[in-house]
């Protein structure tokens, strides 16, 4: 049936064919009762795994790959131990804010296109606990970066805000999917620790600010308001002048994002 089925480009798809990797990733599962939600199950080759342990809601976009799921886990779909839902998941974050009901782990292999989307909005899912999911490697390392490190982000900021605890578990070859993705993957894990609002203001702060990344982070920011009032911001918060956004911690980007909107309110009255 897996030789029938070839991946298609417009879903991203790199079937994971690696047992000990799968292996892996179950392993990786938080010691709890919470409910898992798996994005893009595929072929199910994880999902099959997860179902021996935990009741599973999978979102599956591919009309072809809906009808290979339903047959080979119909057994698991009427015991309900699998729920089956055939749909582009963003839609459904935007009409319900939640993939499922009740707390519930993310668990999943991210089409690499989608894979930073589908986490900010997990992020910002209150019913979403923990994050488990496999992307590249390039966009993983952004996610989990420390301040003064050069892959330190926007992503790096959000993902600081929500969490307690962002990780990297292990890499993953580009020999264990079919096809072989051009890239290492990663498997990345995430623990959140509260649910904030973040509103789409500072999110465009956050791009602004790392826009130029080897640039000042005055010079990013004076597209926003006049350069000397970003001085001034940057000098009451007794940062240096010539600090660059990776150099900048999350919890001060909180402070920043505040008197810079502030400062640019009051320009405009």
């Amino acid at each position: 049936m897996k030789n029938m089925i070839k991946a298609k480009k417009k879903y991203g798809q790199n079937f994971l064919k690696d047992s000990s990797i799968l292996d892996k990733i179950v392993q990786s599962m938080p010691t709890n009762t919470k409910h898992i939600v798996e994005i893009g199950p595929g072929l199910g080759d994880l999902t099959d795994k997860l179902v021996k342990y935990k009741d599973v809601t999978a979102y599956e976009i591919d009309t072809d790959l809906v009808s290979i799921l339903k047959s080979k886990f119909a057994i698991q779909i009427h015991s309900k131990k699998l729920k089956l839902i055939h749909t582009d998941v963003l839609k459904i974050w935007n009409e319900k804010d939640t993939l499922h009901d009740g707390n519930y782990d993310l668990i999943a292999n991210l089409p690499y296109y989608i894979a930073t989307n589908i986490i900010l909005r997990a992020y910002e899912d209150r019913n979403c606990k923990n994050i488990i999911v496999m992307m590249q490697k390039e966009v993983a390392l952004k996610f989990v970066a420390k301040t003064d490190c050069k892959e330190f982000s926007s992503l790096s900021v959000l993902t600081k805000l929500f969490s307690s605890e962002a990780r990297i578990l292990f890499d993953v070859p580009s020999q264990s999917f079919v096809p072989p993705p051009k890239v290492t993957s990663s498997v990345l894990f995430i623990s959140k620790s509260k649910h904030i609002k973040v509103d789409d203001d500072f999110k465009k702060f956050l791009k602004i600010s790392f826009s130029q990344p080897r640039k000042k982070l005055i010079k990013n920011l004076s597209v926003m308001v006049d350069k000397n009032i970003i001085i001034s911001i940057i000098n009451e918060l007794e940062l240096n002048e010539n600090i660059r956004p990776h150099q900048v911690s999350a919890s001060l980007y909180s402070q920043l994002y505040i008197k810079v909107k502030n400062a640019k309110r009051d320009s405009t009255n």
